[in-house]
């Protein structure tokens, strides 16, 4: 995923947004997927653009360095809502000028593109709203399309809302994404970034978990319960995810065995919600662990949730397949 420079910042310095309201001066944290190529545009030669965009805006903006054989980085930028829309309609507008074959909707319209959003698993019901009335009100009220993704990025709990469009509607479309997300920033923590090349089949690579922060850790100062007395770890943090309620019962288990399994082979303590949290029907998964721990509780469960989507798919193939015949 994207490229590498000068100026470049790593994203796992880039600060989480922790803002109650969206007013203009809370703080937005926004992540991007971009080629390498686009990557050094952003930079440009010796750190120049995004130097500059930083002087225009106001924002914190970085891109993640380049890992041999990946061809995506992840683009952060930190600010004012405002600033963070500002900023990404300057890097459509500067991504644009650089690949003058983009395409185009008439002679006279302005060139359009595309730039691919990092968003929260647990935030995507905020930006899409109930029945889609949300993401249709952005797209009607500023121009863009929108094009969210239905499954989350390997060894993450992002997925990519993709965003089309001038840089203009683009911008526009950016800050009122920023302000759902900044309306509802609690139900984001606990996510889980996406980092390109970790376990990416879209990169024919598959590596091991990495040690990576994830929005809302929460460090505590007391042991877990069944630790070792001699040795309590110190840097115990927690995270939630919501998980659909009609996948619940898979990572259970039959009397519980899937996820008593779970937590031995990570270490962590992990509590689930009896009820739905919210009107979305899923409910909450606290974690509790080293970052370590959590980082395969994690692993363990998504691997669950997608084995048991694949063996539904091919349930419902069969399924269909016995009512042709």
């Amino acid at each position: 995923m994207p490229s590498d420079a000068v100026a470049a910042h790593d994203n796992d310095s880039a600060p989480q947004s922790r803002s109650p309201s969206p007013d203009g001066s809370d703080s937005l944290t926004l992540r991007a997927l971009v080629s390498t190529k686009d990557a050094g545009v952003i930079i440009g030669k010796a750190g120049k653009n995004v130097a500059e965009l930083r002087e225009q805006t106001g924002v914190k903006a970085g891109v993640s360095k380049v890992i041999p054989g990946v061809h995506e980085r992840v683009l952060t930028v930190t600010g004012s809502v405002e600033g963070v829309a500002k900023a990404y309609a300057l890097i459509v507008s500067q991504l644009v000028s650089a690949s003058p074959s983009s395409p185009v909707m008439s002679p006279t319209a302005p060139p359009t593109t595309a730039i691919r959003l990092l968003i929260s698993h647990n935030l995507m019901g905020s930006v899409i709203g109930r029945n889609g009335l949300k993401i249709k009100a952005i797209q009607d009220s500023s121009g863009a399309r929108m094009v969210a993704s239905k499954d989350m990025l390997p060894q993450s709990t992002e997925r990519i809302v993709e965003v089309q469009g001038a840089s203009e509607s683009i911008g526009r479309a950016i800050e009122e994404i920023g302000r759902c997300l900044l309306e509802d920033w609690e139900r984001g923590v606990g996510t889980v970034l996406f980092h390109p090349g970790a376990g990416d089949e879209r990169t024919g690579r598959r590596t091991h978990p990495t040690n990576r922060r994830s929005n809302g850790d929460v460090r505590r100062s007391s042991p877990s319960p069944g630790s070792s007395p001699s040795s309590p770890p110190t840097n115990l943090r927690t995270q939630n995810i919501s998980i659909p309620s009609d996948m619940v019962g898979c990572i259970i288990g039959r009397n519980g065995t899937k996820i008593t399994e779970i937590r031995r082979l990570s270490g962590s303590k992990i509590s689930i919600a009896k009820e739905p949290h919210d009107e979305t029907g899923e409910r909450m998964f606290t974690i509790v662990g080293t970052p370590e721990a959590n980082e395969k509780a994690l692993f363990l469960l998504y691997n669950q949730l997608e084995s048991e989507k694949e063996r539904r798919v091919g349930r419902d193939q069969q399924q269909q397949e016995e009512l042709q015949d």
